[in-house]
């Protein structure tokens, strides 16, 4: 007898914001890696006020990738304990004049190394 293969849908929503962060590490005997900061917790409402299937990232995000993505203004969203950010909807990949995706540039440590 064949086997019946089931497919979900899943949908979605993702969150990005950048900027600096505290990463560290918990536990004695079991141990856990975590991000703390401002920045992660704007990320989190990016993601929480988010629209399902898109990707929502904050105004310092878009001015870091917006020569790579296509992004769209969503305007402003009331976040819990920022008050009004703007935010953007990614796209896609920004396409060069000559068809090619656009190049990702160097990737370079913010503590000068």
């Amino acid at each position: 007898m064949p086997r019946q293969v089931r497919f979900f849908k899943v949908h979605v929503r993702i969150g990005i914001n950048s900027g600096e962060v505290v990463a560290g590490i918990i536990g004695r005997k079991r141990f856990i890696y975590d991000l703390w900061g401002d920045t992660v917790n704007i990320a989190s409402r990016m993601e929480s006020h988010g629209i399902v299937d898109e990707i929502q990232i904050s105004a310092s995000t878009y001015e870091e990738v917006k020569d790579l993505y296509d992004c769209e203004p969503r305007g402003e969203i009331e976040l819990k304990g920022r008050g009004k950010m703007e935010v953007y909807l990614v796209r896609g990949r920004r396409i060069t004049e000559r068809g090619e995706q656009a190049a990702r540039p160097s990737v370079t440590a913010n503590d000068g190394t």
